[in-house]
């Protein structure tokens, strides 16, 4: 689901390499593109995110650091 929201958020191949996925660095991971992300991550995990957490998402594998402080486990 994660990578899923990446992908269609951001406009991206499903086999996107994870590691190259960077805010400011992503085509499409602009300011609209950040807030997009950040509205979709939170519905489908059914959370709020803190403002300090939002500001801290600046990569797909930081997101995934992120989430497990709200208890979400996942693997890439």
């Amino acid at each position: 689901m994660y990578k899923n929201i990446f992908c269609r958020i951001l406009a991206l191949a499903p086999d996107f390499d994870e590691t190259q996925i960077k805010r400011n660095e992503t085509k499409d991971w602009d300011s609209v593109g950040h807030l997009a992300l950040v509205t979709a991550l939170e519905d489908a995990f059914d959370i709020m995110l803190d403002t300090e957490d939002i500001l801290a998402l600046e990569s797909f594998d930081q997101g995934i650091s992120i989430l497990e402080k709200y208890g979400i486990s996942m693997q890439k």
